[in-house]
């Protein structure tokens, strides 16, 4: 068995044109010059600093020098838990020791999780290979998907624990192997993978549906995505979120979600609308309109409260907000809208406070 190497994306220097929730279209260089796109940019090669955003244009290279830092933490992580806990050894041995990469680690893992009696884990396990091992996209969000679990779970100590332990993770990479499948004119085998996923993980996520990279699903109980719906890059969602359809209409039907937002626990999400860049949609909310990019969301049915461009809330975690804070974050607003800076059209905010 030959080493799958690490992978890394070429620097691309021009900005291409509008691009998907991957990211595909919206090249990223590294050259400073101004824009949004860049800026952006730099601010998370800071946070990923190995696995940067590639374009439609930017292809991946198996570099077998450069080294996969991810995958030798992983490693160094299993050995050092071996020794620490000697029962566990045989597990960590067949999980991460035995493989020569991530993308073989991670194929075992989610097959032994995934198999049941008609549908086994070796079969999986080719399935899964094959998938991982010939798309450049998933070998990427792997990787981005452990930094955003390691990053911004506090519980989340170590890269190997994502890889082994975390249901969240282990949802959404099955989820990315079905979707291409799904591409790939494969439906009824993506649809059971889809049935299986939501069978042991409690997580239902249509294989259809457009999933960015650098993802946290914390906990993940819960949590349903339909066929249309769009989630954008370095998004956070907390246990027990929907992005459902409202009523029987086919077509696009599901919510966007713009990257960067932050979705609190039990948030449901309905209909073909908008939550912008940035946004936070607090806990429990209901959300049936359109979310202008970087304001807070809260109630039932969810009214803009705030707006604050100083942080993005799904890298910041912070969903734990109190009443003076929106109070405050609403005042300062309110003053900026009176001075005629208000950056939200009026069409979709209504400062109200609860």
């Amino acid at each position: 068995m030959t080493s799958c190497g690490c992978l890394v994306v070429e620097q691309v220097e021009d900005h291409g044109g509008g691009g998907d929730a991957r990211g595909k279209g919206n090249a990223r260089g590294r050259a400073g010059c101004g824009c949004g796109v860049c800026a952006w940019d730099r601010r998370f090669e800071t946070i990923f600093p190995i696995y940067v955003m590639g374009s439609s244009r930017a292809r991946a290279l198996l570099d077998l020098a450069a080294g996969d830092p991810i995958w030798e933490a992983v490693k160094s992580e299993a050995r050092s838990e071996a020794e620490k806990e000697p029962v566990l050894s045989s597990f960590l041995y067949a999980s991460v020791l035995s493989h020569d990469c991530l993308e073989r680690a991670l194929s075992f893992v989610l097959a032994n999780r995934l198999e049941d009696p008609t549908l086994l884990a070796t079969q999986l396990i080719d399935i899964f290979n094959d998938v991982m091992m010939n798309d450049v996209d998933i070998r990427r969000s792997i990787r981005l998907d452990a930094q955003a679990f390691k990053g911004r779970d506090p519980s989340c100590a170590q890269y190997s624990w994502a890889l082994l332990y975390l249901k969240g993770y282990h949802s959404l990479q099955s989820y990315r192997i079905a979707h291409v499948l799904w591409n790939q004119g494969r439906k009824v085998l993506a649809l059971a993978l889809q049935s299986r996923i939501s069978e042991v993980f409690a997580v239902d996520i249509h294989p259809a549906a457009k999933i960015g990279e650098g993802i946290l699903l914390d906990h993940g109980t819960g949590l349903v995505i339909g066929e249309t719906a769009v989630v954008g890059n370095w998004v956070s969602l907390m246990q027990g979120v929907t992005l459902g359809g409202t009523g029987k209409e086919h077509g696009d039907r599901h919510p966007k979600i713009g990257q960067g937002a932050f979705l609190g626990a039990g948030a449901t999400i309905l209909g073909n609308i908008n939550v912008g860049e940035g946004a936070m949609i607090a806990a429990g909310s209901l959300v049936l309109k359109h979310v202008p990019p970087h304001s807070m969301a809260v109630g039932n049915p969810a009214k803009v409260v705030g707006y604050t461009e100083k942080e993005d809330p799904s890298l910041s975690m912070k969903h734990d907000a109190r009443r003076d804070y929106f109070e405050q974050v609403a005042g300062s607003f309110s003053e900026d809208r009176s001075n005629g800076k208000c950056l939200l059209c009026k069409k979709c905010c209504e400062l109200q406070l609860r």
